[in-house]
């Protein structure tokens, strides 16, 4: 049998909320239409932004939501999406299908959709086609409180006080689409362009965010954090599980059992990079100051059939759920090193939490994945050991069983459970030392490595109440389905 002994007093670090952070750019259908349909529409609104995704997304506690993107960062001009919407300047979006950015939504909108989240707000600049000037002006124009140009400017266009602005990334793929720079070069200009990421207020400081290395590229953190370490909070890296070649990467619905297990294999990947590039970290930061921030992961197949192919729009199966389930308990096991990630995207787009048509919307197997492991938020990270059986597959051996476990403010512990195997349910025997175990509660998201939620059946695939397992003499046994992941908090 599996057996988890679980330490219930020896934590080995804090799970940020951030974790489990979010990412919505300015691509396909994520903004308008997603979150965005104006103050106009038929669709039930505040301010313009659609409130069954708000309800929704503030089910699973959102804690952190990225924007603007992305690639469209680097091209995007903040003064074009302020003031009057209709003149705010028009602009066609080069990287993402070519249609035309209204900019209708910008710096206001955005600010009042974190409002209406209850999430902070993590910004990207952009370095690849704006100016230090550019740069420093956003930054004061959303933190200043001071009397100056960009905060009369603010105050003109309707908003007194100004902004908690978190986070904010200096670039966003400098190595490829945010303006093909080597790694020495971008270390230069993130050191001169972070200088002027001013702190306008004592209480609120900005976590300042370099551009990191995508996949194996170990050379970019190396540079990074010789040339520019001391100048950072942050350092990015983006890392997707694509199952084939990035031409052909394959379908989200109509995928084989030999697909789903390279979708694994390769999505496991991000423990061996986290464990990499923070060893490189290590070296110029013992104390794990700057943290590790995963801002684009998750999975990116081919788009759906008669869809534009700029808009990145793709369906979510349980496959996908079982992805996520894997590096969020890869991400609270590195929590010393990783503050924050966001999977991509939000709404609409790539791994997607909901899918929106027009007045309809759908909550994806993702989205309840992150509902069960929202139990883990601002926990403690404890020590636990699993010996599991591997699942032997036709491409080889795949874990049977992956978890992590925290402690909650409350005293209970909070276990989360993926069991990938398509091959039947995995029995796991659990101890908890340091903690006395009388009350167990569970719920649980399993299904066929296909099922998704569709605008005909939205509740097919669900997270529901889980009660296979029994609590004797405080030893809990419990059953984790095939293609599922169970959480349990232990009281």
């Amino acid at each position: 049998m599996n057996r988890l002994i679980i330490h219930a007093d020896l934590p080995k670090g804090h799970i940020s909320k951030d974790i489990q952070g979010q990412f919505s750019e300015h691509l396909g259908r994520c903004i308008y239409g997603g979150l965005y349909v104006g103050e106009q529409s038929d669709i039930p609104n505040v301010n313009g932004i659609r409130q069954d995704v708000v309800q929704a997304l503030r089910e699973i506690r959102i804690p952190t939501l990225r924007w603007p993107g992305g690639c469209f960062a680097d091209e995007y001009h903040w003064k074009d999406g302020i003031g009057p919407k209709s003149a705010r300047k028009k602009m066609v979006n080069t990287h993402w299908g070519g249609v035309t950015e209204d900019n209708s939504f910008g710096t206001h909108e955005f600010m009042e959709l974190c409002r209406q989240l209850g999430c902070d707000a993590y910004i990207c600049g952009n370095v690849g086609s704006g100016t230090v000037q550019e740069m420093s002006e956003w930054v004061e124009y959303m933190t200043s409180d001071a009397i100056s140009p960009m905060t009369e400017l603010r105050r003109q266009n309707g908003r007194q006080e100004p902004w908690n602005l978190k986070y904010f990334g200096v670039g966003n793929e400098s190595w490829g689409c945010g303006g093909n720079m080597t790694a020495e070069y971008y270390a230069n200009e993130y050191r001169r362009y972070q200088t002027f990421v001013r702190q306008y207020r004592p209480d609120a400081k900005i976590y300042k965010i370099a551009c990191g290395p995508s996949d194996f590229s170990f050379d970019w953190t190396e540079v990074l954090m010789k040339n520019a370490g001391r100048y950072m909070d942050g350092l990015s890296l983006h890392y997707y599980t694509v199952p084939h070649e990035w031409k052909h990467k394959g379908s989200a619905l109509d995928f084989t059992r030999e697909d789903y297990c390279i979708t694994l294999e390769k999505t496991l990947k991000m423990d061996e990079l986290i464990a990499r590039h923070g060893a490189i970290m290590d070296r110029y930061d013992p104390e794990k100051r700057v943290g590790l921030i995963i801002d684009e992961w998750g999975t990116w197949y081919d788009v759906e059939p008669g869809t534009n192919p700029g808009f990145l729009y793709q369906q979510n199966t349980m496959r996908d759920a079982i992805v996520a389930g894997l590096n969020l308990n890869i991400f609270n096991k590195h929590c010393d090193r990783v503050h924050m990630t966001n999977i991509a995207q939000m709404i609409n787009v790539l791994q997607a939490m909901i899918l929106t048509e027009g007045p309809q919307m759908i909550k994806t197997p993702t989205y309840y994945a992150f509902r069960l492991f929202s139990a883990h938020q601002e926990n403690e990270l404890l020590e636990s050991h699993l010996t599991a059986e591997k699942w032997k597959t036709e491409k080889g051996e795949l874990p049977g069983l992956q978890e992590s476990c925290s402690l909650a403010a409350d005293g209970s512990v909070v276990v989360t459970l993926v069991n990938p195997s398509l091959d039947g349910g995995s029995e796991v025997r659990i101890e908890v030392q340091g903690k006395d175990v009388s009350r167990v509660e569970g719920r649980v998201l399993s299904g066929g490595m296909g099922d998704y939620n569709s605008f005909d059946e939205p509740d097919r695939v669900q997270d529901r109440a889980f009660d296979d397992f029994r609590l004797e003499n405080g030893i809990l046994t419990a059953k984790v389905p095939s293609c599922g992941v169970v959480r349990l908090i232990l009281a």
